[in-house]
């Protein structure tokens, strides 16, 4: 690994740790700004929105733009708005600054996985999964920051945009090789992309995937507290053992993850998630049960999403940016709709019965990957012919 490659995959790791810390910032510091519960659903939106519309414009530029420099204006743009965030009281301005967080972190999730796929030809869902283990890394560390610290908010966004603002630099003055210019119109590579249905199914399947994981992490405080009778400091304690076994599972099933193995692993983390979570919210379990049913179920969703970034990005090598970019759709999609799905169905039967959700959908998505794993299958020697040749 050249001294450049090495520089450019943990300037990545560090985007991505920030990722993490602009996801997670609301709501570990929504109680300290003072924001009642619809002005933060509000600013999560605008921050969907941002992510949107960064993550598909991003990734199709990645294809004929040199990744650094994406990730460098990216960097600043996130920098920027780190610093301005809450700097000034008024509400609209600061949804506004949440709009430029979402369009930061898109960036980064747009370009920084297509460009390690460049960087790294071999054990390339290794680098992939170590690349999110730093979203939950940056995710967990801001609200251990805030929650058992009790440090300053503001002080903690200020250091992290002067960091950021370093990364830009890093990005601006790097590159991965010559750069390799579009061989068609953006038009073109979406319209071939639509006619996949290997990319609609992946797409599928991440938003199952990180719906699960999302709504896990959303709910589960809830539930230990409401159906298990944990106080507050054991059931957030809960959701740092999951927190914590998502961590580990990045780093441990991406060693795992030889090119080979990787849909086999999929299918059978789909249905380890099945299993889990239905032991988890049905099964009577002691603490100590609970707690390492809890670790293990956040190792099988943690892979789920990077693992299926590796499989597009092999199946879609020469327009992994723009494949990329449609494939992360399935982020804000898995965010919304499946915790939508479970509130209407806590609404009108009880919370109880809503998390069945997390099984059926694990389920589901085992499902559909077996039932697609011939296609797969043949796409990935398609694209391995491509490259010998």
């Amino acid at each position: 690994m050249t001294n450049n490659t090495r520089l450019l995959t943990f300037s990545s790791y560090a985007s991505m740790f920030f990722l993490g810390v602009g996801t997670a910032i609301i709501g570990a510091a929504s109680g300290n700004i003072g924001l009642a519960p619809q002005q933060t659903g509000l600013l999560v939106s605008a921050q969907n929105v941002g992510f949107i519309l960064a993550v598909l414009v991003a990734g199709a530029l990645a294809d004929s733009t040199r990744k650094p420099r994406l990730l460098a204006a990216g960097s600043l743009i996130l920098a920027v708005s780190f610093f301005l965030f809450y700097l000034w009281r008024p509400y609209g301005w600061n949804l506004l600054i949440m709009f430029f967080i979402g369009t930061g972190i898109g960036t980064y999730e747009g370009v920084a996985d297509a460009m390690l796929l460049d960087l790294h030809q071999k054990r390339q869902a290794l680098f992939i999964s170590i690349n999110h283990f730093f979203v939950t890394f940056g995710c967990l560390a801001i609200t251990l920051y805030l929650l058992f610290l009790q440090m300053d908010w503001r002080r903690s966004i200020v250091q992290s945009a002067a960091v950021v603002f370093v990364l830009a630099l890093i990005y601006a003055f790097s590159r991965t090789g010559s750069g390799r210019p579009a061989t068609d119109t953006l038009r073109g590579r979406l319209s071939f992309l639509k006619s996949q249905s290997v990319l609609a199914l992946f797409l599928a399947l991440a938003t199952i995937g990180t719906g699960i994981e999302l709504g896990l992490t959303a709910l589960l405080t809830g539930f230990l507290m409401s159906l298990r009778g944990y106080d507050l400091v054991a059931s957030k304690l809960g959701l740092i053992l999951l927190l914590s076994g998502v961590a580990a599972g990045r780093v441990i099933l991406g060693l795992l993850s030889a090119r080979g193995r990787i849909l086999g692993l999929l299918i059978a983390l789909y249905a380890a998630a099945a299993v889990f979570s239905a032991i988890l919210f049905f099964a009577g379990l002691s603490v100590l049960l609970t707690g390492v049913v809890l670790f293990i179920l956040g190792m099988t969703v943690s892979a789920l999403f990077p693992l299926l970034i590796a499989l597009t990005g092999l199946i879609y090598k020469d327009l992994a940016g723009t494949a990329l970019g449609i494939l992360k759709l399935g982020v804000p999609l898995g965010g919304v709709l499946i915790p939508f799905l479970l509130s209407v169905i806590a609404r009108y039967s009880s919370f109880r019965l809503s998390l069945a959700l997390f099984p059926a959908l694990a389920l589901a998505g085992c499902l559909l990957l077996a039932a697609g794993r011939k296609r797969i299958g043949l796409r990935l020697s398609e694209a391995a012919r491509r490259v010998s040749s």
